[in-house]
């Protein structure tokens, strides 16, 4: 596929545009920051004329694209004011997607944010492992804006029944040069508490950009997107309670099994991480 990729700069993006690239696809990396090069275009997001000339291949790229991979964000909350993260955000994601619909792309992959399943979980998740199932609880307004375009993306694929668009809700991304850290981890169950000890490793997250561009089909769905894995040694069954006492288990919680469940992600899209921080340790 010929494919346009925002955030291409990033830390989940370079590496989702190195292994799209290897998988055979044609990529063009769309980013505010970045080296200009084959293959890349400086882009403000946020100017929609500027997002529709680059997603219509006028600067030099021949030809439109077969499909959008949306990656391009202010990545977590905290780093920005909440007004300049809500603005950057919700713009970007409104003009990469209305642009993408105008021009006639329909294969859309975006990243969503474990973050509305109730992130930092000062207020109990409904049930561990946590799934797709029950409604967005957003607690910031980084998860505010990552609800907002789920909801967004809803309405769209209502407008236009031919359009596909799939919502990765990635859990903290990592590269192995992280992992290091992570043996610190189980000296304090709390430390990791706010998203049920989990990751994904940024390869896995390309992973599973490539596996939903291949799975695309009329309408909009969200999957969790995380390690096979927790971040810890210590076992499931004890951090749950020690942290968690109160709230109802879905079944067997394996010794190290996520607790941010990919079951959907694993049923319908095919995903299985292939890498794990203790590999690495």
């Amino acid at each position: 596929m010929r494919i346009a990729l925002t955030g291409s700069s990033g830390k989940l993006g370079t590496v989702v545009l190195r292994e799209l690239r290897a998988a055979g696809h044609d990529v063009v990396g769309l980013d505010v920051v970045g080296t200009r090069g084959p293959g890349f275009l400086r882009v403000d997001l946020t100017d929609y004329g500027a997002v529709v000339d680059a997603l219509s291949g006028v600067h030099g790229e021949s030809g439109g694209f077969d499909a959008v991979v949306h990656l391009a964000a202010i990545p977590a909350p905290g780093i920005q004011s909440d007004i300049a993260t809500f603005r950057n955000n919700i713009l970007t994601t409104f003009d990469v997607l209305w642009a993408a619909v105008r021009l006639g792309i329909r294969n859309i992959v975006y990243a969503s944010s474990e973050t509305v399943l109730g992130l930092p979980f000062d207020t109990d998740p409904p049930y561990i492992p946590v799934d797709e199932e029950y409604p967005a609880r957003p607690e910031s307004v980084y998860s505010l804006v990552k609800h907002l375009e789920e909801q967004l993306a809803i309405e769209l694929v209502r407008w236009h029944p031919d359009l596909s668009i799939t919502a990765l809700r990635y859990s903290n991304v990592m590269d192995p040069e992280d992992y290091a850290a992570f043996p610190s981890f189980d000296a304090d169950a709390r430390a990791r508490k706010w998203n049920l000890w989990g990751y994904i490793d940024a390869r896995d997250g390309a992973q599973a950009v490539q596996k939903a561009l291949d799975a695309a089909a009329p309408g909009f769905d969200r999957f969790i997107i995380a390690a096979a894995d927790t971040v810890m040694t210590r076992p499931n069954g004890e951090l749950v309670a020690e942290v968690f006492p109160g709230v109802e288990l879905k079944g067997d919680l394996g010794v190290n099994d996520t607790l941010l469940s990919i079951d959907k992600a694993r049923r319908v899209l095919g995903f299985e991480p292939r890498h794990s921080w203790r590999d690495h340790v």
